[in-house]
């Protein structure tokens, strides 16, 4: 067996974590059986050397283990070397399942004692009730929210779909084990003699649990080929068919339950970037939006299906022993089958029906076949409304015959659903960077003979052109003139999503994002080019209305202090006020604004970038309220019956590591500034995070819940009240150091993008086929030009996580040594007490210092060949380390970190003394294949590892 980390006697296993360390021993035992099996006792042994000096390594800071390492990973042929990365990757892997398994065993026992905890759909209605906030509030205020939480495909993601499968079979496996010895304990409670069934249970349990761990170890765990946009497609969907489709109906289920008889509106909702996301990416076109769209249908659709043949199983009701509704006896007439056996029983009928509409309407969107088939499919529905009012018709029936027990039990989370779902399953998102559309209106301009030069002409000549042409009925592009490759594959992408909303709804596609948003140009462009297919009807001067939303990306430091000018400025223009607000009927008249994480961080530091973002919100929101009291509605509206004010949604471009936004969703959520949630807010979901949340469906819904009870909270108590004036005096002066700091290491020091390029795995990770998207933006090795992803997960695989912690600690050094000051720790230990937005960051840092490690980050810098440099850079990121944890611990009075944060600590415990052997082995490796060893097998054992890292800190993206 690969043996668990000893405890020390300071870090006893404690009873309440003896079921995990149950469980992970079990894992390495099976794992270990399947290694000697495949491999052999020599390499078994191997394996258990190479961890055995690792744990010395990290334990001793043992010169000799340190040694004894180096020297048995340098002896390692390229075939061993990769046996044991794919060893301890996989055991990283089980390792992670337990955890899971470990959760939602103490998640429930903390129920059962009645001890609900924070980000719970209970304690969040608990808050609001004590708060004197009623049931009829509370579902008032759903009506006009909108929560969703948006999947996208990022060059991090580095599991296969055949992998998570596997995983996802050993988990359902764990959770058996449990329920089979929580049964027998039940049995043996009210029985003298000892149950013998168990022990068979239990046995094959653990030959099942074998055969996919064997799997595990003979399936490629690699992918051979680059990842294409349609396998980031499969690898997304897979989660709706494990999670998303069954466990949001069930999160509904449990607040119609907390707010009594009163309705609950759908406004949780899933939200893709898969297929419609163009920045940066020229495999993403018309042709992968309209395969994303027709592959979420076919989910969506094949899920319906199969609940609509099992209701129809359950729904065997004879009209010989119960009445039904009029309706509901007519939609059995109405119903193509005409089988004897069923004629007392309309409500098969009925379904059988809809079984054969829906199956229409499969070969009609996707041309796929339905599984099953009483009667040829036929009479397709023209939207899901349609189908929804079926079910609407069978559920009154139900209810009005007594069948609440049938109505709970299947039709009412279908009908649930549906209202979800629709036919298209998740609303996709198009997003491209404003340069490209520059660029096809700079062409299409040209070709008109309406502007020659577009792209030199200032910002305000340029808004002066493009409201005339929004004010033109007449399309720009001419008849039989060519076009460049660019503008055609632009202005398809457009044209695409108008057929795709006719066919699938409006609700599939409703927003477009554009990156690196810098002027009010920038949106008036989209706004011309949504004119040019016809998803903008009308003019802007004679009530003009858009189909997609238009959404500004705020990213770079720079973006965000403008951000507010900017949609000042866009809405003061002329008919901008009365198109947004006046909108479509399916839209809710709400102006969504993104906001990058990502760039801002790389761009100044996690501190800046947060307090930067915070500076942003708060002047965004100021915007829109000023709107509102005013009603700066343009005389030119039209009806002002048509015309609403428009409300602000945030649309968090959060990433998985801290300094790309990650941290706790719950917090994040509570710490954002005063009025900026309202119960309208989007947030990305990305990289190792996606599968980490979401891969196991009850784990899937807790996050799921922590988001609608994070969000009910922020809108309904307003727990963030403005900071004080000190309290943003002393940020702003924390963030001009930090920033200082930051940059005077990444962008200011000679070497540093040298030593980064070889201190870390980033030209390996660039290799790997991780995504459909290039790491970097251009073929160059500047820091600027790196996508912010692969510069965070490079940090994390090296295990110094500089992105997420780097310049705090001069920061605060600095502020702290300031003449004149009263007090200042005094102050900044008020503020980590009473500021959320302080306390979150801090608390994230602090996560990341802890998972961060200097010993390990020290072998890495060994691969940088310049004595010098390596010295001068890694030692300024230590002693930044050093100053950075001094300042967490004088803040927050913890000496240690994750002094708060028990399941964390509990995590790390036992998952990273199987991570640190990857990173000595991935440094030998590396070490190995940039002195021109390049065979295949040493490159696969390098990108095991970086899989292996990855999935052990389960936050890299």
């Amino acid at each position: 067996m690969i043996k668990p980390q000893k405890v020390a006697p300071t870090q006893r296993i404690q009873d309440n974590e003896r079921p995990l360390v149950d469980d992970i021993r079990l894992l390495g035992r099976i794992l270990g059986d399947v290694i000697r099996e495949q491999e052999g006792v020599a390499a078994y042994e191997l394996i258990e050397e190479i961890r055995q000096l690792s744990v010395a390594f990290r334990r001793d800071a043992d010169h000799d283990a340190d040694k004894a390492l180096k020297k048995l990973l340098k002896g390692l042929s390229s075939d061993q070397a990769v046996s044991v990365t794919r060893a301890f990757t996989y055991f990283s892997h089980l390792a992670n399942l337990a955890e899971d398994r470990h959760h939602i065993r103490r998640r429930a026992i903390h129920e059962r004692a009645g001890d609900t905890q924070e980000g719970s759909i209970e304690v969040a209605m608990a808050r609001l009730h004590a708060a004197g906030i009623t049931p009829e509030s509370i579902a008032s205020s759903l009506a006009s929210s909108y929560l969703s939480p948006v999947l996208t495909a990022h060059p991090t993601e580095v599991q296969r779909k055949s992998i998570l499968d596997a995983e996802r079979d050993i988990a359902q496996l764990l959770t058996a084990r449990d329920e089979i010895k929580v049964n027998a304990a039940a049995h043996r409670s009210v029985n003298t003699k000892k149950d013998a069934l168990t022990p068979r249970e239990l046995l094959l349990n653990e030959q099942q649990m074998k055969a996919r761990v064997l799997q595990l170890w003979q399936t490629r765990l690699l992918r051979s080929s680059k990842l294409t946009v349609a396998d980031e497609v499969e690898n997304a969907l897979s989660y709706y068919e494990t999670t998303f489709l069954s466990e949001i109906p069930r999160l509904y289920t449990e607040l119609e339950r907390e707010l009594g008889p009163n309705p609950v509106h759908s406004f949780l909702r899933m939200g893709q970037w898969i297929g419609g996301d163009r920045d940066g990416n020229p495999h993403v076109n018309a042709q992968t939006l309209a395969h994303a769209l027709r592959r979420q249908a076919d989910v969506a659709l094949r899920h319906y299906l199969t609940e609509v043949h099992y209701l129809g199983g359950e729904l065997s009701l004879s009209a010989m022993l119960v009445n039904c509704l009029a309706p509901m006896q007519a939609l059995a007439e109405r119903s193509p089958d005409s089988n004897e056996h069923r004629k007392d029983e309309p409500y098969r009928r009925a379904l059988i029906g809809v079984y054969a509409r829906l199956a229409a309407v499969l070969k009609d969107l996707t041309g796929g076949e339905a599984a099953r088939h009483a009667v040829a499919p036929q009479n397709a529905y023209a939207n899901a409304e349609e189908f929804l009012a079926d079910l609407r018709i069978i559920e009154a029936s139900l209810l009005a015959h007594h069948g609440e027990a049938l109505v709970a039990q299947r039709l009412h989370p279908l009908i649930r659903a549906v209202e979800v779902f629709g036919f298209h399953l998740a609303t996709v998102d198009l997003r491209q960077s404003s340069d490209q559309h520059e660029a096809v209106m700079a062409e299409l301009l040209a070709v008109a003979r309406l502007e020659s030069a577009y792209p030199q002409l200032d910002e305000m000549a340029k808004r002066r052109l493009l409201m005339g042409l929004l004010n033109d009925a007449r399309p720009l592009r001419v008849m039989g003139a060519t076009y460049s490759a660019l503008t055609q594959s632009e202005l398809a992408v457009f044209e695409t999503a108008k057929v795709m909303r006719s066919l699938f709804g409006a609700q599939a596609i409703r927003h477009y994002i554009i990156s690196h948003t810098e002027t009010v140009s920038d949106l008036l462009e989209v706004l011309l080019l949504q004119k040019e297919v016809g998803l903008l009807e009308g003019t802007l001067d004679e009530q003009a209305r858009c189909d997609l939303i238009v959404v500004p990306l705020f990213e770079t430091i720079e973006d965000l202090r403008h951000a507010a000018s900017i949609m000042r400025e866009y809405y003061a223009l002329p008919g901008i006020h009365a198109l947004v607000s006046r909108g479509r009927p399916d839209q809710y008249h709400e102006q969504d604004i993104m906001l990058g994480y990502s760039d801002s961080n790389k761009d100044g530091g996690i501190f800046t970038s947060n307090w930067e973002l915070y500076q942003a919100e708060i002047a965004l929101v100021d915007v829109f309220d000023e709107m509102a009291a005013s009603q700066n509605i343009p005389s030119d509206a039209g009806s002002v019956t048509e015309v609403r004010a428009i409300q602000l949604r945030l649309f968090h471009g959060r990433g998985g590591t801290v300094g790309r936004g990650g941290g706790p969703s719950y917090q994040a959520i509570l710490a954002q500034p005063p009025g900026t949630v309202r119960g309208q807010i989007r947030l990305t979901e990305q990289g190792e995070v996606i599968g980490s949340k979401y891969a196991n469906p009850e784990i899937g819904r807790r996050n799921l819940e922590t988001l609608v009870a994070a969000t009910l909270e922020a809108t309904l108590l307003q727990p963030t009240k403005s900071a004080s004036a000190p309290f943003l005096k002393a940020a702003a002066e924390l963030s001009l150091s930090s920033m200082a700091a930051y940059r005077q290491l990444v962008y200011e020091t000679p070497g540093f993008t040298d030593y980064f390029f070889a201190a870390t795995p980033i030209r390996e990770i660039a290799e790997l086929n991780l995504g459909s998207r290039p790491a970097s933006r251009k073929p160059s090795h500047k820091i600027e030009d790196l996508r912010a992803i692969p510069w965070g997960f490079s940090w994390g695989q090296c295990r110094l996580t500089l992105p997420g912690w780097y310049g705090f600690g001069s920061a605060v050094e600095s502020f702290l040594a300031q003449d004149g000051q009263k007090d200042p720790l005094a102050l900044l230990q008020k503020m980590h007490r009473q500021w959320p937005f302080f306390k979150t960051l801090l608390s994230n840092m602090d996560m990341v210092m802890a998972k961060s490690d200097l010993a390990l980050g020290s072998r890495y810098a060994e691969l940088v060949t310049d004595a010098r440099l390596r010295k001068k850079i890694f030692g300024a990121i230590e002693a930044e380390w050093h100053r950075t944890a001094d300042a967490l611990s004088l803040i927050t009075g913890d000496p240690h970190r994750l002094a708060h944060n028990t399941a964390l600590q509990r995590s790390m415990r036992h998952r990273f003394p199987y991570i640190d052997p990857l990173h000595h082995l991935q440094v030998e490796l590396v070490r190995r294949y940039r002195a021109g060893q390049t065979d295949e097998r040493l490159k696969r054992g390098i990108h095991i590892s970086i899989n292996g890292i990855a999935a052990g800190l389960r936050n890299t993206g």
